[in-house]
């Protein structure tokens, strides 16, 4: 078994919906591999839980309820192509406007 990282897929900006659970979100950060704490990893069930050695990414993410940030694996993430803008109150402070699939970064953060 190879000790390599994969690629990350998505990048900043690209919007996502988990492939499991009912919620999408924007990219607004990538770890090339799990980066969060140990009693973060242990409380996801064990049946689901993903292997570390792969991205992970931090959404501002919704679904029908609410919006929330949210880390996610990247075997758990697929594209969006709902073409429809996530509803999240931060995505103003990051981002400057929405085009089909992705956000564009505001000018002041690509610095």
């Amino acid at each position: 078994m190879s000790n390599l990282i994969p690629t990350a897929r998505f990048g900043i900006g690209d919007v996502v919906k988990h492939r499991l659970l009912d919620f999408r979100g924007v990219i607004v950060d990538v770890d090339p591999e799990f980066a969060n704490s140990e009693e973060w990893y242990e409380a996801i069930p064990a049946d689901m839980r993903p292997h570390k050695k792969q991205p992970f990414y931090h959404l501002l993410a919704e679904n029908d309820e609410t919006s929330y940030v949210a880390y996610v694996s990247q075997q758990n993430l697929v594209a969006d192509d709902e073409d429809e803008e996530i509803s999240h109150p931060e995505i103003g402070a990051i981002f400057d406007r929405f085009e089909p699939g992705r956000y564009r970064l505001r000018a002041e953060r690509m610095q």
